[in-house]
């Protein structure tokens, strides 16, 4: 089993900064990927990022977020961090950390086995 806890989220203006961090403990590895996926209300969960370590370093992240956002794994914390700059009104939404337990697609939701509760970022216009 793991465990995942979301902290970090919070209010921000249009244009700000927050960074959000997802501590992993249990059965964890540093090598199989961990993601952020987001839910607004009334919509759908949605893939934000994600980050692996096979052969190399691997990030994904939607087009949405691309150029903003920046996901990064701190392997002797056990924790992943996902910086968001820039931010918008749109970025509102729960975020949630999770963590595969093997090798598959970054962006899938159904390819990650574990996850967090959810931490909330409001961003005011």
């Amino acid at each position: 089993q793991v465990q995942l806890v979301e902290s970090g989220g919070g209010l921000a203006q249009a244009g700000g900064s927050l960074r959000l961090s997802c501590a992993a403990s249990g059965r964890t590895s540093s090598s199989y990927p961990m993601g952020w996926f987001r839910q607004a209300p009334g919509k759908e969960r949605e893939f934000v990022a994600a980050i692996s370590w096979n052969g190399g370093r691997i990030t994904y992240y939607a087009d949405s977020v691309k150029g903003r956002f920046t996901i990064s794994r701190d392997n002797a914390k056990n924790t992943v961090y996902l910086q968001m700059n820039s931010l918008k009104p749109e970025d509102t939404a729960v975020y949630y950390c999770a963590a595969q337990s093997g090798y598959s697609s970054l962006s899938y939701q159904n390819s990650y086995h574990y996850w967090g509760q959810g931490t909330q970022v409001t961003v005011s216009s």
